[in-house]
């Protein structure tokens, strides 16, 4: 008795797609139990930013309010003036944001670039700086802003805030730099475009990934920094966003839970709306430089 051939041929074949299709399905399934496990905090945040006090003390509570009221955000805004912290967090996080990118591009460019001996035992030190806790450097910290007079200032937070993220910033540009090919330089120096002209026609737009997740980093690190907000600042009216939010907290740690989960809900919103801003950068300058080089 013999075979056909083709079902020998056909069979392997059905099999693979079949394993394909339930590899697929696997990947599907761990993808959407990862986005429920990250958007679960997300949402029992908003659950109980609009839940009454009644509700919150419920032995079983529920994620939709049974009776949904916005006095928390009111009471958020009132008591410790939520907007102007906003305010204050949303300009000491852009100035961060915006200087660090200014001094990271030129110097991860030089890192990259030209490799000496100095450049190596620079990178090594920005890895090793990143190993300093808050808690040993708060102190000396403090005493140098107090002695050039940027204590309790925007200025010295921002100051603080650049050199903090500085080293992960240069790290970072300066690998989306190495990743840039030689050969788009020279072709330009070969065309007559100065170093001026090469890095600002070549190099800055297919560096602008790089930029983008650099000023992402600098202005969520900024955002969400407690620490040294809580030390270096001390009149109320200049508090950032963290510290101003930190004050629904009692001496105690008794924490009021709907007026603390208003104000973490809105303090959120800014970085997502950044992170939306600035995402749509993130590809656009994928080959732009090339084409212009």
């Amino acid at each position: 008795m013999t075979t056909d051939p083709t079902l020998t041929r056909t069979r392997p074949g059905r099999n693979r797609r079949r394993r394909n299709r339930v590899g697929r399905g696997l990947q599907y399934l761990a993808l959407a139990g990862y986005l429920v496990f990250l958007a679960f905090p997300l949402v029992w945040l908003v659950s109980t930013s609009f839940k009454p006090p009644r509700e919150l003390v419920k032995l079983h509570p529920t994620l939709i309010p049974d009776h949904p009221t916005l006095a928390n955000f009111v009471q958020a805004f009132t008591e410790q003036e939520l907007g102007r912290a906003a305010w204050n967090s949303l300009q000491v996080s852009l100035a961060s944001a915006v200087i660090t990118v200014l001094i990271a591009t030129p110097a991860s460019y030089a890192l990259a670039r030209f490799r000496t001996r100095l450049g190596t035992v620079a990178l090594g030190w920005v890895l090793l700086s990143q190993l300093f806790p808050f808690v040993l450097l708060i102190i000396p910290i403090f005493l140098v802003l107090r002695q050039v007079g940027l204590a309790n200032t925007h200025a010295g937070l921002v100051l603080i805030y650049v050199v903090w993220a500085l080293p992960f910033a240069l790290w970072m540009l300066q690998g989306f730099v190495r990743n840039i090919p030689r050969e788009l330089e020279e072709a330009a120096s070969v065309d007559g475009a100065t170093r001026l002209q090469t890095l600002r026609r070549v190099i800055f737009p297919l560096l602008t990934p790089g930029l983008v997740a650099t000023a992402l980093f600098a202005f969520i690190s900024a955002w969400n920094e407690f620490f040294f907000a809580l030390v270096l600042i001390k009149t109320p009216e200049l508090a950032t966003l963290p510290v101003a939010l930190a004050r629904f907290v009692g001496i105690e740690g008794t924490a009021r839970l709907g007026p603390l989960a208003a104000g973490s809900l809105l303090a959120t919103l800014p970085s997502l709306v950044f992170f939306a801003f600035m995402q749509r950068r993130l590809a656009s300058g994928s080959l732009a430089g090339a084409v212009k080089g």
